[in-house]
């Protein structure tokens, strides 16, 4: 019987590690090289939004919620970055955000960053209140993008 259990745990076992290998991959997205990374080492771009279409698809007021956070919203939205399309420069000092890049390829330029970051389809990044960038599509086909954020209730001038 011994035997039994573990020929069955071997071939459970060879099923699980199969099925991970075999599940995509969570990409974390790219990154600022060490080397690159300082305060303030990219100006503020003037560019203003292009080519984005930014649609709210669900928030939920934290006020209610067993958080209790008032005048937070926690709100999910879908952006479309056409190519050429440029997200403008902001700041998340009182918004953070999970972003997820659906489709395409796009590239940020952040305040602690003197080089462009590539965001591939699947890659996910942090936006938090140290980040201050803008993103531009210079490929030849749309960017998805899913914007997770902690929007405060009053403020939704903010494109991304």
């Amino acid at each position: 019987m011994s035997q039994s259990v573990s020929a069955r745990f071997g071939l459970l076992g060879a099923l699980a590690v199969m099925a991970v290998a075999m599940a995509p991959s969570l990409a974390s997205a790219g990154s600022c090289p060490a080397d690159k990374m300082g305060v303030d080492v990219r100006a503020p771009d003037p560019s203003p939004a292009k080519g984005v279409t930014d649609n709210v698809l669900g928030s939920i007021d934290l006020s209610k919620e067993p958080a209790q956070i008032n005048g937070r919203l926690f709100r999910l939205r879908r952006l479309v970055v056409q190519p050429g399309g440029v997200v403008p420069w902001h700041s998340h000092g009182n918004r953070p955000a999970i972003i997820y890049i659906v489709s395409g390829e796009v590239y940020e330029y952040a305040s602690n960053c003197s080089v462009p970051i590539l965001h591939k389809a699947g890659d996910t990044t942090e936006e938090t209140h140290g980040t201050s960038h803008w993103w531009k599509n210079t490929g030849k086909v749309p960017v998805v993008i899913l914007s997770a954020d902690l929007l405060p209730e009053k403020d939704d001038a903010h494109m991304m």
